[in-house]
């Protein structure tokens, strides 16, 4: 009985809702909600009280709310979903005590929050509910879409996706096409196209697709590695009279070369290069460039930098940094090192080519030296410049020292204890002992995350000394530049760009 009660008073606030607000809309203009300051203890008292009388009787609950005395206002509800930001119960119960409070009104903000939170729980059925009040008090916006249609795609209910848009338009809205391409662009990001396309074709009677719908499909179907349906909405789209922007081209070209598809990469490329060359830009090049870099294909590569040279396409330090890498990975050292050296102003990108290039030649020393020029230079190193150093230094795998004080393993541990992870400690510990077994993969970003910390400055000054003892020079400079400028997060927000 009790049960039944709770349920039927869930449906009641809403009408009580929209009567207040048609009365007060009537009196005044919209009102604004300014951010008030919230009292912690308030909303840690009242969001105890929700919990744990989340299934109390309404007149129960309602009166422990108003012994509490505190200040209900916008930000204070905001709060209070924030606190329960996947349990619907105690924030929908605490919407009903906001109606019984007439001077409080509710916006759009303060709704999409709560049906946010109703949607994460997946109670589908007052999500609806909720929805179609909004509705009605004309308190949705674009955000209630993309709430909306996010819910409902992740829960699999494809008719009420297609549903949400006749029940906005039955109340006023209207057939929007940008409010359709927000909702296919924020699926396709969350990997929810095969939904998006449903509902794209479900309202195509209402809502004609335009060549930006079809463009966020194309690029969602990428995403997800299905290029076959990618390649049939390519030609639903075309036979439609719309021709693929030049983002939809590149990101067709990518994935084709992501999937060992080189030949029809280069075929799509080619296409555009005779049927629309004047569409072609840096960033087409650069793209054909990287991966036919990768794949070794130098002399072609070669043609299409020059091709783009003549058309009066400037090649910036990104693609040039793609070329250098390219030919160091070739061994074609002399060229690299004279592209290098004709640019002027070098950046991160070139120093990063020369510095991965070199690497795969097994000349760790020489690319310490680029790191040395590089920061002479100027150019502050990332946590992927120490990366890549640490790993051609050492390994993959990480390296057992002469000295025991040089030990990564021993180093590596440390970090794990100090930070608390003795369990991960005493695991990789008992790998070691027994080296019949293979020694999992170091993780550098981890190393170096674990002393990211004012201890770290002189743990890396005393192992830069340590290092230098036993002759790794190299290995003493990378780390201690990190110790110098990376290890506390004011350094790294304080250094050059």
């Amino acid at each position: 009985m009790l049960i039944r009660q709770t349920k039927l008073s869930l449906t009641n606030p809403f009408k009580n809702f929209l009567l207040r607000r048609l009365t007060s809309e009537s009196i005044q203009p919209r009102f604004t909600n300014p951010i008030t300051p919230v009292n912690p203890d308030h909303l840690l008292r009242v969001c105890t009280i929700l919990y744990q009388q989340q299934n109390s009787p309404e007149p129960r609950l309602h009166s422990n709310l108003r012994a509490c005395h505190f200040d209900l206002t916008h930000e204070f509800f905001l709060q209070v979903c924030n606190k329960f930001p996947y349990s619907w119960r105690p924030v929908y119960r605490f919407f009903q005590y906001t109606q019984t409070d007439p001077e409080f009104c509710h916006t759009s903000v303060s709704f999409n929050k709560m049906i946010d939170v109703i949607g994460n729980s997946r109670n589908i059925e007052l999500f609806w509910e909720t929805l179609e009040n909004m509705g009605q008090l004309r308190l949705v916006n674009d955000n209630t879409f993309l709430i909306a249609l996010k819910t409902l795609a992740e829960a699999r209910e494809l008719k009420k996706c297609v549903g949400f848009f006749q029940l906005m338009n039955a109340n006023g809205y209207g057939y929007n096409l940008e409010s359709l391409n927000k909702v296919v662009e924020m699926l396709c990001r969350w990997k929810l196209v095969v939904e998006a396309k449903f509902v794209v074709l479900k309202l195509k009677e209402w809502i004609k697709p335009n060549g930006v719908t079809y463009r966020y499909l194309i690029r969602g179907y990428c995403d997800v590695g299905d290029l076959i349906e990618a390649s049939k909405i390519w030609n639903l789209m075309v036979d439609e009279g719309f021709e693929p922007d030049i983002d939809a081209v590149e990101k067709m070209m990518e994935t084709l070369f992501k999937t060992n598809r080189y030949d029809e990469a280069m075929k799509l490329f080619q296409t555009m290069r005779l049927k629309r060359m004047d569409d072609l830009g840096l960033s087409t090049y650069r793209l054909a460039l990287k991966w036919l870099c990768k794949r070794g294909m130098l002399s072609q590569a070669h043609v299409v930098f020059e091709e783009m040279r003549e058309r009066g396409i400037q090649a910036d330090n990104l693609t040039l940094g793609l070329l250098i890498d390219g030919l160091l990975a070739r061994g074609r050292v002399s060229e690299a090192y004279r592209i290098a050296e004709g640019i002027d102003r070098p950046d991160i990108s070139i120093y990063h080519g020369l510095i991965k290039g070199l690497l795969k030649l097994k000349r760790a020393s020489e690319a310490t030296q680029v790191f040395r020029e590089m920061i002479n230079r100027g150019c502050e190193p990332t946590m992927h410049t120490y990366v890549m150093l640490l790993q051609g230094h050492l390994g993959k795998r990480g390296r057992k020292g002469p000295d025991p004080l040089v030990n990564f393993d021993t180093i590596f541990v440390g970090g794990l204890v100090k930070a608390g992870k003795s369990l991960e400690a005493t695991k990789y510990v008992e790998r070691t002992i027994n080296r019949g077994l293979e020694v999992p993969r170091f993780d550098y970003n981890k190393f170096l995350h674990y002393y990211s910390n004012e201890e770290g400055v002189i743990m890396f000054k005393e192992m830069g000394k340590k290092l230098r003892e036993v002759g790794l020079v190299d290995l003493a400079d990378i780390l201690e530049r990190y110790g110098e400028k990376m290890t506390t997060r004011e350094r790294r927000r304080n250094r050059a760009i």
